[in-house]
């Protein structure tokens, strides 16, 4: 392997404790100040990190302790980006969200100023002995072409190559300064692969529409992660949406395999928890023969508190591996426990007795490799 890969990881959110939604709250409803909400923030992300630690993780996030959404937060964050509340919520399976986005209301650039640097650093500050810090924010994709955020683009580009450029410039050097801070390890996640897989599926007359958002992304992906530093690895986790244990999108990856195997990560995490992400065929045509590529196989759930059967597992995992060997493979959840604050549907407990149970059986799978 070109970087150090890590056969149990994790895709990065957390359950918000209690102390810290009551925090938020009280901040918006103005009873406490910002500085205060942020002691809480910081008190609670020293707990969890250690927590991670224990539970046997080797990089650790802030749980997205300080934002809300999983992606919004960042974006809204970006020099030429600015929320608005639109009319409906995002369509999840049961469930209904809240109805913030974000719009382009200038050209897109990088923003120095970005308050995730600073949430960053606090984060290298508490670590445990032993493990490193890891950095996740939203995919570029989630801009072009999805949910009415890149509509505005004519108003400030002459063409349409011009705005990914420039998009692909402010994630170029966002990424560069978070290495600069110290990060080694930083995670790009993405729910439009599972949009696009859906649209292919369920939309064949519109296929060169599709296609064209695939081949879009990849020129934007690989026009960010060229010439960063070589110690610095950056992965993908793709997502088919995470909110109070529900799902956006459902469908096997066969329909944009080609196009993840174009892409330059250095891994992929994949969910892969239940019938709605097809089989593992996919896999050789993401992995396409790179030695250094590591699939990071979601095939535990973060919804639900059960543990998984450890035969039904391994079966799965045999399975995985008529089509990428197994020093290619790594364990995780299929998503993180809670995409929003709102979170998943089990407890603190449940959440890391999940995780204890996924490196239990890592240990066994991967031992000596």
């Amino acid at each position: 392997m070109t970087h150090t890969h890590y056969h149990f990881d994790h895709v990065g959110s957390f359950l918000r404790p209690q102390a810290l939604k009551e925090a938020r709250a009280a901040y918006l409803d103005n009873k406490i100040s910002e500085a205060e909400l942020k002691k809480v923030q910081h008190e609670e992300i020293k707990k969890l990190v250690d927590h991670e630690a224990k539970v046997g993780l080797s990089a650790v996030t802030d749980g997205e302790f300080n934002r809300s959404w999983w992606h919004l937060d960042f974006l809204w964050g970006l020099n030429g980006v600015a929320s608005y509340n639109q009319e409906d919520s995002y369509k999840f399976h049961g469930a209904k969200t809240r109805t913030t986005n974000i719009q382009l209301v200038d050209k897109i650039a990088f923003n120095p100023e970005h308050p995730f640097f600073s949430d960053f650093e606090y984060l290298k500050s508490v670590l445990p002995e032993g493990v490193e810090p890891k950095v996740t924010i939203p995919s570029p994709s989630l801009i072009p072409n999805r949910d009415h955020r890149s509509d505005r683009w004519p108003e400030f580009y002459e063409n349409w190559t011009d705005f990914l450029d420039d998009l692909a410039k402010a994630y170029h050097e966002t990424i560069l300064h978070f290495y600069a801070l110290g990060a080694r390890y930083v995670q790009l996640d993405d729910t439009t692969w599972a949009y696009l897989i859906a649209r292919l599926i369920d939309e064949p007359e519109n296929h060169e529409k599709y296609e064209q958002m695939c081949e879009d992304i990849v020129y934007v992906i690989n026009r960010i992660l060229d010439g960063l530093p070589d110690d610095l690895r950056v992965t993908t986790h793709i997502c088919r949406g995470n909110f109070k244990s529900t799902y956006l999108f459902e469908g096997s990856y066969e329909p944009v395999a080609k196009y993840l195997g174009q892409l330059n990560y250095d891994s992929f995490f994949l969910e892969y928890d239940d019938a709605r992400s097809g089989s593992f065929a996919p896999l050789s045509e993401i992995w396409n023969h790179r030695a250094n590529v590591l699939l990071v196989l979601g095939i535990f759930t973060s919804k639900k508190a059960e543990l998984e059967d450890k035969s039904e597992i391994l079966a799965r995992l045999n399975e995985a591996q008529k089509y990428v060997p197994l020093k290619n493979l790594a364990l995780s959840t299929q998503c993180g426990f809670a995409s929003t604050e709102e979170g998943n549907q089990l407890t603190q407990e449940e959440q890391w007795a999940k995780l204890a149970y996924i490196k239990q059986v890592s240990d066994e799978v991967f031992k000596g490799i």
